[in-house]
């Protein structure tokens, strides 16, 4: 059985972006493994796909995630925040959708 291989013509910027594993998207932003993990996990991180019980994340989805958090200076509100990787309390009172006696 033959196996598959590029054309030696093929252009490698038509090819699929490359999907980094956490060790490699960790260094591309410039955080650590623990503290991307910890993003993943309370819904602050990039956005990720899970091939099998693997998590890769896509270039552009990396790159989006961190201009979100852009600014121009420290007085600049942004356009958006990279919130930090820790549960995110919920604006919605905790008695919510219950009726008060």
């Amino acid at each position: 059985m033959e196996s598959w291989r590029l054309p030696l013509s093929a252009n490698p910027a038509a090819l699929p972006p490359p999907y980094l594993r956490t060790p490699e998207a960790a260094r591309f932003v410039g955080l650590s493994i623990r503290t991307l993990e910890k993003h993943r996990i309370y819904g602050t991180g990039p956005r990720y796909s899970k091939l099998g019980g693997r998590v890769v994340y896509r270039l552009e989805d990396l790159q989006t995630w961190v201009a979100s958090g852009a600014k121009a200076s420290t007085s600049d509100p942004g356009t958006g925040t990279v919130l930090p990787a820790k549960r995110q309390t919920s604006s919605i009172p905790v008695h919510a959708g219950r009726e008060r006696r």
